[in-house]
């Protein structure tokens, strides 16, 4: 069971609408038992217009290695808003679990960055990508050109690997830079 943490602004406090939240919060273990916390909170939006007030309802779940949010659900009636949070985030979690499981395929984005160092003697070399962190490779994680031909200073893309010796560059392809990407001759 998680801890759920319940907020109301600029609204009284409802014990019926505190208890159907906790309700909609338990029935969350049926999507997953990986939920670590819950926090909801309901606002009152446009509280200074006469009429047509809507309550904003956000929820804030947590689960191994991610955060889930829904925070676009806002209705005249509050429990149509709380209804229609709990079914945005019960989606949320679907969708968390499929990929969790592998059933959705996830799309690397690839890095960038230039070559800085090579060390042909010995098959490796440094990539500072274009976050400032510098990335290890070697010759076999070189998809194109061969190791052989690359030069420090190489436009190139890979994909971040972190192994036991830290950021490593895997399928390292050289680019030609275009009027965004400039090659760097003189890199350090």
């Amino acid at each position: 069971m998680f801890d759920t943490q319940i907020t109301m602004k600029d609204i009284p406090a409802s014990e019926a609408l505190h208890s159907h939240i906790l309700d909609k919060a338990d029935k969350l273990n049926q999507y997953s038992d990986r939920i670590g916390s819950c926090r909801v909170v309901i606002e009152l939006e446009q509280k200074h217009k006469r009429q047509g007030k809507l309550f904003s309802v956000h929820i804030d779940l947590r689960v191994p290695g991610k955060e889930l949010v829904a925070n676009h659900n806002s209705d005249e009636d509050v429990y149509v808003a709380v209804r229609d949070a709990f079914h945005a985030i019960e989606r949320q979690i679907e969708k968390y679990n499929q990929i969790r499981k592998g059933h959705v395929k996830q799309h690397v984005i690839p890095f960038s960055g230039h070559v800085t160092k090579i060390f042909e003697k010995d098959g490796f070399g440094f990539i500072r990508g274009i976050d400032e962190v510098e990335y290890y490779f070697n010759e076999k994680n070189v998809v194109h050109p061969n190791f052989e031909k690359l030069n420090i200073g190489d436009f190139v893309t890979f994909t971040e690997f972190i192994g036991s010796e830290g950021e490593q560059a895997h399928n390292v392809i050289v680019k030609k830079p275009d009027s965004k990407q400039i090659k760097i001759n003189n890199i350090e």
